[in-house]
């Protein structure tokens, strides 16, 4: 069964996508369902010490390591480093042969976010 999966801390859930709010949830669905379009955060929030919690970063990371196979990667993040460096990771892991060199990369959201002021 193949899904459409959305990371992402506060936006809505585009129609068509389920959404997970953290890397845990989303590496759950990564190891568990065939992805069709993963759409990408950069920051997801802080725990409830106020520290940072994993980032879309990690979960870039998480899936050039582990070579997972997803149709098409699109980064939806205000984030503009953030952005930058899960585009160039992705990229470069593509290139090195660390992830399927069919995948699909994305440097915008799949969807208008209507929370951005762009």
């Amino acid at each position: 069964m193949k899904i459409n999966l959305y990371v992402d801390d506060l936006r809505d859930c585009p129609e068509g996508f389920k959404i997970v709010r953290t890397i845990e949830e989303a590496i759950y669905y990564l190891k568990n369902f065939d992805i069709e379009i993963l759409s990408l955060d950069h920051d997801l929030g802080e725990d409830d010490e106020g520290n940072l919690l994993p980032t879309g970063y990690d979960l870039v990371k998480y899936i050039c390591e582990n070579g997972l196979k997803i149709s098409k990667i699109y980064i939806h993040t205000d984030n503009i480093v953030g952005r930058c460096n899960m585009y160039e990771t992705l990229i470069g892991a593509r290139r090195r042969g660390f992830i399927d060199s069919d995948i699909q990369i994305y440097n915008y959201a799949f969807v208008k976010n209507k929370y951005s002021k762009k």
